[in-house]
């Protein structure tokens, strides 16, 4: 895959998969302004920005002209989704996503590394009927087949869908300022 001249990108993936990670290298190597949706959607307590001031705060940024988000709500997808130039799919194999979620989320209750907003995961959230955990498993067929509907349409943005990390380290070492 050759390197990307697109300037507003959407990273996207199953919970786990690395989403912020890969935006933060991309925006290393392209020199494009990443944005993190998890600070954009959720304030202290882990108290979830309603829809509406979501949908304002993306748009705001999807009217620029360069942009990188680490990944797209169903409730605002509509708004990347119509200014992309590329999606970036990290679609991962379930074992690996999986085990990067309980690695990630397991050292973040051990050291209380703070997250989006000075949040925390704890035991007790990744326990919870809504935890991130179990999101994992009701999300995840069908973020698998939105990539691959996506990647399969010739009329959205360029999909550049990614089966394994190696890959996609590849393709990042391609780009440049």
């Amino acid at each position: 895959m050759p390197a990307s001249p697109a300037q507003r990108i959407v990273v996207y993936g199953v919970t786990g998969s690395g989403k912020s990670t890969a935006a933060s290298r991309i925006s290393r190597a392209t020199g494009l302004p990443w944005h993190s949706v998890d600070d954009l959607t959720w304030e202290p307590d882990w108290i979830q920005i309603p829809t509406h001031e979501q949908r304002d705060k993306i748009h705001d940024i999807c009217t620029q002209q360069q942009w990188i988000l680490d990944s797209a709500y169903g409730q605002w997808l509509d708004i990347p989704l119509a200014r992309a130039d590329l999606i970036v799919a990290l679609d991962y194999p379930r074992w690996l996503s999986l085990s990067r979620l309980l690695r990630r989320s397991i050292a973040r209750v051990i050291n209380r590394t703070t997250v989006c907003n000075g949040n925390r995961e704890t035991i007790r959230t990744l326990l919870a009927h809504d935890s991130i955990l179990l999101w994992h498993f009701r999300s995840f067929h069908t973020k698998r087949t939105r990539i691959r509907q996506w990647a399969a349409n010739p009329h959205g943005p360029t999909v550049h869908r990614f089966r394994r990390p190696k890959d996609l380290t590849t393709w990042i070492a391609t780009l440049h300022r």
